[in-house]
């Protein structure tokens, strides 16, 4: 009986050295083997600078919208960081008009903020440009490492086209439009899992990251499930001085977050809308225009949340560790209470988890295909759809909700029946086929209600 690689999904022999099913890395890194050096070097420039020339007009594009469009979270970052300067309640203060957003991130963002504060908003415009670029080529790095590697001399070559390749993804367009800061905590998330042998103290990141945005916090649960108790610890003591750090230098702002400014979800935006892609977005939207019961969401979440994390630990005690990571970044998208569409950045994880080293041609077309999925803007179609006479609601609603039902449907391609070649014991696969269930169920009967409500 032939053995099966967990991570890859091809004959374990291949792994070891022999000759495996042939891929495109595999040939190309043949082909430039007898390439001098200088020509390889040479090659790998030219990929990067024609990746840098593929992406530059998104970020031009987005850095000459119209003023009152462009980067307005970030404008929101440098209104938290002037209200530290200024010493003015940073939860009270809006950005320009016509935005007027209002600072939602724990104050250790508004410490963070200061310095985009000092400069003028142009330049602080440019100044972030790397952040969201450079981040992601940390992730990139880190999520298709066994393909990079496989590619051998070519692999800046490879590295290159991905990044340009990640860049258009919808998420990644947004992520840029808005200025956000999410693929920078991203990074930090993924780099302190996935690294080796990391050079600080492993959680240090991840326990920065969530203290500036509190839901990279899943991490911490998946550093407790994957064995590394002691990085779990330090994760979640790294989170608790940043935050009583900032409640030192903010006192009054730190009251005021943690004991209501937590709670209101309602001043990032309108939680029904179709930007957010959460699980608790899709309820909300189900239920218009009535309002969506909180217990509904709890339960439905609690589901997911246990299935999903049984699952992440099962994938990392199989060494799996990049798909246990997507699993874990997937599970906090869902879970949010809002989960925007360029919090959904964490596909490039997804992405590369499910390419691996890229042997599989079945795991490659299916990693090409949540890249192309995930590069339409379907969630506005579902909207268009539901101005459209003769669309049944439910259809329209169901297009509306792709990003966040396409995130459930990755996790579950990780059980038995999308993870072929490796069954696991009913044991270990129930809590999937539990999630699959109820969200079957749950879907069918909130959309009955909501066609019965509104005939």
């Amino acid at each position: 009986m032939r053995r099966v690689s967990t991570a890859t999904g091809v004959p374990a022999e291949a792994q070891a050295g022999h000759r495996g099913p042939a891929s495109w890395p595999g040939r190309m890194a043949g082909r430039v083997a007898v390439w001098p050096s200088w020509a390889v070097t040479a090659l790998g420039v030219l990929a990067w600078v024609a990746a840098l020339a593929a992406v530059a007009p998104l970020a031009r594009g987005y850095l000459t919208s119209a003023p009152d469009q462009r980067m307005v979270d970030l404008a929101v970052y440098r209104t938290g960081g002037l209200s530290v300067l200024q010493g003015q309640p940073i939860y009270t203060i809006l950005t320009q008009p016509p935005q007027l957003l209002p600072f939602t991130y724990p104050p250790v963002a508004a410490l963070f903020a200061v310095p985009l504060a000092l400069m003028p908003a142009a330049a602080a415009q440019l100044v972030w440009v790397p952040f969201i670029y450079g981040p992601l080529a940390v992730v990139i790095w880190f999520a298709f490492a066994p393909l990079l590697r496989r590619a051998g001399r070519m692999r800046a070559v490879v590295f290159a086209a991905l990044f340009a390749a990640c860049a258009y993804l919808f998420p990644l367009r947004d992520e840029m439009r808005f200025g956000q800061v999410d693929m920078v905590l991203l990074a930090m998330a993924v780099a302190d899992c996935a690294a080796v042998a990391p050079r600080w103290p492993r959680g240090a990141l991840v326990g920065l990251a969530t203290a500036i945005k509190l839901v990279p916090g899943v991490f911490i649960v998946y550093l407790w499930l994957s064995g590394r108790r002691r990085a779990a610890v330090t994760a979640a003591v790294a989170a608790l001085a940043w935050t009583v750090g900032a409640w030192l230098v903010l006192p009054r702002d730190s009251v005021t977050y943690w004991t209501s400014v937590i709670f209101q979800s309602g001043r990032l935006g309108s939680n029904s809308g179709t930007s957010n892609q959460s699980l608790r977005g899709m309820l909300l939207r189900e239920f218009l225009p009535g309002q969506a019961p909180g217990a509904a969401w709890v339960a439905v979440a609690l589901v997911v949340a246990v299935a999903g994390f049984a699952l992440a630990r099962r994938l990392a005690r199989e060494s799996r560790e990049m798909e246990g990571i997507a699993v874990t970044a997937l599970l906090g998208v869902l879970l949010s209470p809002v989960s925007w569409i360029h919090h959904f950045i964490v596909v490039v994880v997804v992405i590369g988890a499910i390419a691996a080293d890229g042997r599989s041609p079945r795991r490659v077309a299916l990693a090409v295909g949540t890249a192309a999925f995930f590069a339409l803007t379907i969630p506005w179609w579902g909207q268009s759809l539901l101005a459209q006479h003769g669309v049944p609601k439910v259809a329209a609603r169901a297009v509306e909700d792709a990003f966040g039902i396409a995130a459930l449907a990755i996790g579950y391609l990780n059980t038995d029946w999308g993870d072929g070649g490796h069954p696991q014991p009913l044991a270990v696969s129930w809590p999937m086929f539990a999630a699959g269930a109820a969200l079957a169920t749950s879907c069918f009967s909130f959309s009955f209600s909501f066609s019965t409500a509104t005939r």
